[in-house]
């Protein structure tokens, strides 16, 4: 059909005596769009399959290019459903010194994935049926999701869901009254061996992070929140309190469970110590497996997508903003415990 088209307007400029240097620049113009269309890897997967379209909001954040790059590569894997990136808002905040680099880098990267870029969340959600809120920066969150929550399309919120537990609980309530699936967590919750754990066997867990800090973030919520997201995951949503004590090179974070049971997080501000830990259970010591990257959070991602439930309830992860909030406090009060939910 295509070849047709270009004849018959071949023709027609030549039956109209067009210049010659014309018809030339008609042609080329005409033929590279037809190019576009012939190679555009969106049209061809949509062709064969029905497309599920994601849109990011944030290319401040490296996450937006290896999930794009994962759900790109694994088009064709019935364990990522047809769900394909087709769109982006290169949304970043200006305090974060590294974002005008980042989002000017990724922005180009993006697209070589037939991504198309946009310029406002209002012409992302007009384009796509789910949402990857990516943007780096807690403080604009509950702005941010408000916006996606009131057109009702499900949304995964990327670490840190908020930079307060006030903000994280206006976010689940605007989901609840709209009626829109949402949740956020950190891929290190899928660590290797840590979904095996039974946590009614659980008796305490030991693990660390790396975890540099942001001026603009509590210190928790910005790196550091994968070693959190590790810990209430071994341990479950009843931390009673938290004590933080300080050091120059990393914290150490103690909290007390329900049960007399003790999680603590050792968190590294300069060196990168990786990320692990051990737990001990009623029967045995078990050592967590290393990191392997985001295909565990993206399959989880496209589930909750296909079904609306959440692998992490909204419950917990309003608990971990609690937490996160308590060991800021207790910082703050050189070591103080600080309650984070007594009645566990």
């Amino acid at each position: 059909m295509f070849v047709i088209f270009v004849a018959l307007l071949h023709v027609s400029c030549i039956k109209k005596q067009k210049p010659l240097s014309m018809n030339r620049r008609l042609f080329l113009s005409t033929l590279g769009m037809g190019a576009v269309a012939l190679y555009d890897p969106l049209s061809s997967f949509a062709s064969n399959r029905k497309l599920k379209r994601i849109g990011i909001i944030g290319l401040d954040t490296s996450h937006a290019i290896a999930f794009t790059k994962i759900l790109y590569e694994g088009r064709d894997q019935e364990a990522l459903g047809g769900y394909l990136v087709t769109a982006a808002y290169p949304l970043g905040s200006p305090k974060i010194a590294q974002n005008a680099e980042r989002i000017s880098r990724n922005t180009t990267e993006i697209q070589q994935y037939g991504v198309h870029i946009v310029n406002s969340i209002a012409d992302l959600l007009a384009q796509v049926d789910y949402v990857l809120l990516e943007t780096n920066d807690g403080n604009n969150r509950l702005e941010q999701a408000t916006e996606v929550l009131k057109q009702r399309k499900p949304m995964f919120i990327d670490k840190p869901i908020a930079n307060s537990f006030q903000d994280a609980s206006a976010i689940f309530k605007l989901a609840e009254e709209y009626k829109t699936p949402v949740f956020s967590c950190s891929a290190l919750r899928f660590i290797a061996g840590l979904e095996d754990i039974d946590r009614e066997q659980v008796v305490g867990a030991d693990v660390y992070s790396p975890a540099p800090t942001e001026p603009h973030h509590k210190d928790l919520y910005w790196y550091g929140i994968h070693g959190v997201e590790m810990l209430f995951a071994i341990m479950g949503e009843r931390c009673l309190d938290v004590q933080t004590v300080a050091g120059d090179q990393g914290d150490v974070y103690v909290g007390r469970w329900d049960k007399g049971r003790v999680g603590i997080l050792r968190t590294m501000k300069e060196h990168d110590p990786g990320f692990g830990g051990v737990v001990f259970t009623n029967e045995k010591t078990i050592t967590l497996g290393t990191y392997t990257g985001y295909i565990p959070l993206i399959r989880h991602i496209v589930d909750f997508f296909d079904t609306g439930t959440a692998p992490v309830s909204t419950r917990e992860t309003l608990r971990m903003c609690k937490f996160i909030d308590a060991a800021y406090e207790s910082k703050l009060k050189n070591g103080a415990v600080v309650a984070v939910c007594p009645e566990g």
